[in-house]
């Protein structure tokens, strides 16, 4: 109960007070999205500049750490998939938005609070490693086979298909902010202290922020569509995907407690926000990947505490 109370319903309570005020206090939909626009395109990439920068590469990209959480996700992207193909009867492109859903958590805005409350600043290292590689790869995915769906495999040429992912991975902040992150780590150059100083400010309003911002954006999501698609989708995330996370790292990596705490609470937090921008994208499911997000973010105050009961 004390996991509940200290590490997760604070987190929980910001994105509260986001939804409050955009359904009670008069916060319109601009003010959400200057919020989050400050949030996503600013604060939060110049804290995954810093996260990374200051990260030790060698250290941090353990190969059982990775494998654990990212086997996880792309079963969690088949299962969500093959739902949507063999029990809905959905056209491959909506499959591959229910895919997508199961595929992208919400590593960044949900991960790092609540690993961070439960176990301190200095457990994040892992939850890094794993964003710092999370949109780029997950985007390239999922765009790459969306094209391909929509072109029947024809008439699409492997240049202009490299160019359309690449187009929209390399022009998302977060993206951005990783790569610079990479570029001072591995560059050796230090940065100025009063540089760092700064951004520190900055990436001190980031997490907050984009909670309060996500908070809004909920707000904006009414739960329709096949409910039974929402809840198959909504345990894939919260249940499947950690699942097995758990299990690789535990019985086949035998990761230490920081690499497995930091893979399994990364892997059972709810969907993104992006994988109903990634729906929208296309036009596709979109009902369903807004109201899963809205539905499994709540859910996840439960499942969260349930996975912080079994971790060590």
């Amino acid at each position: 109960m004390t996991a509940l109370l200290d590490v997760i319903l604070p987190v929980f309570l910001v994105i509260g007070f986001g939804y409050v005020a955009a359904r009670w206090l008069g916060f319109k939909d601009a003010s959400v999205d200057g919020v989050m626009h400050f949030a996503q395109g600013f604060a939060l990439p110049l804290l995954l500049l810093a996260s990374i920068a200051r990260l030790d590469l060698g250290q941090a990209y353990d190969i059982g750490l990775m494998v654990s959480f990212y086997v996880g996700a792309f079963s969690g992207f088949l299962a969500g998939f093959l739902a949507g193909r063999l029990l809905f009867g959905r056209p491959v492109t909506d499959s591959i938005a229910f895919g997508f859903v199961g595929l992208f958590s919400n590593s960044l805005l949900l991960g790092v609070p609540i690993t961070e409350r439960a176990y301190g600043t200095a457990a994040l290292q892992g939850n890094f490693a794993i964003i710092s590689i999370h949109a780029p790869v997950f985007y390239a995915f999922g765009i790459t086979l969306m094209e391909l769906a929509r072109s029947h495999g024809l008439g699409l040429s492997p240049l202009t298909l490299a160019r359309q992912v690449a187009r929209a991975i390399l022009t998302q902040p977060l993206v951005i902010g990783i790569l610079c992150g990479f570029a001072v780590n591995l560059s050796g150059v230090p940065l100025p202290g009063i540089a760092w100083s700064a951004i520190d400010m900055v990436i001190r309003a980031a997490l907050p922020a984009a909670l309060f911002g996500l908070g809004g954006i909920l707000y904006r999501y009414k739960p329709e569509g096949d409910f039974r698609a929402i809840a198959i989708l909504s345990a894939v995330s919260l249940v499947l995907h950690p699942g097995i996370t758990w299990v690789l790292g535990r019985l086949v990596f035998g990761l230490d407690d920081a690499g497995l705490r930091s893979a399994v609470l990364t892997a059972a937090m709810a969907p993104g926000v992006n994988a109903y921008v990634f729906a929208n994208l296309y036009g596709v499911a979109k009902r369903v990947a807004a109201s899963t997000v809205l539905v499994a973010t709540g859910l996840s105050i439960g499942t969260i505490w349930l996975w912080l009961q079994v971790l060590p």
